[in-house]
């Protein structure tokens, strides 16, 4: 069925905020919706794997058994992204990320307190359903509200200050930190920001759509109060389950999928890889800011151009150059070696971002966006999921990750070419 925004967004509210604000308040949503992207990182694959040897030391366990709980805690949050999508929809982003970060924070204070496996298990599952999940799925949900037709340059923009703050600083945050402090006073430092920061910011300044206070995405009417009726975008909205019906849908989860898993497979083992190529634990720290760098470029660069050139061809370049940096993680005989490794890994992260940000809104509505994207999100946390375990196992049974790098790579190969076959979903006529 094909829906004309007005329809659904007649319904107005007032708002000082809002409709007080000098110049379009997409643009303190953009900069609100980025801080609680950066606000993520505690719980996500980047940050986690600079306390890994830290984990496996002070509990005393082993990494594969620390794989496993980490991809068991992942799995298990998984499951409760569609539930978060949905209660988006219905309540609203403002009460969802005041709720959200509020036990994100408290997770993460869990976090510093743990003292067995299991309960390390229990907090995977805490701060990846509430971090890497939750926070990620609101703060991407109020950006996409606010931007249609330059949703891409707008993500794109997002994803520089979130990789330069998020990938490039946490990890060299948490490596200083860690000695100053210990890691357990790290994540409750992590925990208190959380709920002193994000939660008040989240519940000021987060917002539903535009159309609610009389305004249009990308402020197209050029007013404050409401512009002309002919401003108001008309936007094909799919359901959920119509959405779960369509070809492209399984096409562009399975290649963010393939990212994802072998993503934070690479990430969470990290320190690891470098320890076996004879790279300390600093220089993987240090990997992290050209990563950063180059996913900031990535990101920015095709989410200007990803409005121009259709969404396949990004997707088919990650997954190739996904596959490139499971072979090259092999043999890292030297420090520069290493930053071309970042490099690649950031511009296929960069591109990764880029497509998961507008992919979703662009092909399928702004309407049931929460729904579709917590369903996603839910086969996308899964995906990461199953990282860390085979790397972590191979490893540990085979005493190196070879084996399983190179059969894994065959997996976003083959998804590559795939990808190729990608195009918008059209209803049926």
């Amino acid at each position: 069925m094909l829906h004309s925004s007005a329809s659904f967004f007649d319904s107005r509210r007032g708002s000082r905020l809002v409709q007080g604000a000098p110049f379009f308040y997409g643009w303190v949503i953009l900069l609100a919706g980025t801080f609680g992207l950066i606000m993520t990182s505690p719980g996500q694959t980047y940050a986690i794997s600079i306390f890994i040897e830290h984990f496996i030391v002070d509990l005393g366990i082993s990494r594969g058994l620390v794989s496993t709980f980490y991809t068991v805690g992942t799995l298990v949050a998984s499951f409760g992204l569609p539930f978060v999508g949905r209660q988006i929809d219905r309540r609203g982003p403002r009460l969802m990320v005041g709720i959200i970060s509020a036990v994100f924070g408290l997770a993460c204070i869990y976090m510093g307190a743990i003292q067995t496996g299991w309960m390390l298990l229990i907090g995977f599952v805490l701060v990846r359903l509430l971090g890497q999940g939750s926070l990620s799925l609101v703060s991407n949900y109020v950006i996409n509200q606010w931007w249609v037709r330059r949703r891409g340059m707008v993500m794109g923009l997002s994803g520089v200050f979130v990789s330069l703050l998020g990938v490039g600083a946490f990890p060299n945050l948490i490596n200083w930190m860690i000695p100053q402090i210990g890691w357990r006073a790290t994540y409750v430092v992590f925990g208190a920001a959380l709920i002193a920061v994000m939660v008040p910011l989240g519940v000021t300044f987060y917002r539903s759509r535009p159309e609610a206070y009389g305004l249009t995405p990308d402020n197209q009417s050029g007013g404050r109060t409401g512009g002309a009726k002919s401003a108001v975008l008309v936007e094909e909205n799919w359901t959920l389950a119509e959405a779960r019906r369509t070809a492209a849908f399984w096409i562009v989860a399975a290649g963010l999928s393939s990212i994802s898993m072998l993503g934070t497979g690479l990430t969470f083992h990290m320190v690891s890889i470098f320890a076996d190529n004879n790279l300390s634990p600093t220089i993987a720290a240090a990997v992290f800011v050209p990563l950063a760098l180059t996913t900031a470029v990535a990101n920015l660069g095709s989410g200007v151009l990803v409005d121009r050139i259709p969404v396949r061809y990004f997707l088919a370049v990650a997954l190739l150059l996904q596959a490139l940096t499971l072979w090259m993680a092999q043999a890292l005989p030297s420090v520069e070696v290493a930053i071309l490794y970042g490099v690649l890994l950031g511009t296929m992260m960069g591109l990764m971002r880029t497509v998961g940000a507008v992919v979703w809104p662009s092909y399928y509505g702004r309407l049931y966006l929460g729904s579709i994207a917590g369903f996603a999100s839910t086969i996308l946390t899964a995906a990461s999921a199953l990282g860390p375990m085979p790397m972590g196992l191979a490893r540990d049974l085979l005493g190196s990750y070879n084996q399983a790098l190179v059969i894994l790579a065959f997996i976003p190969l083959a998804l590559s070419v795939l990808s190729l076959f990608l195009r918008p979903p059209r209803r049926a006529v």
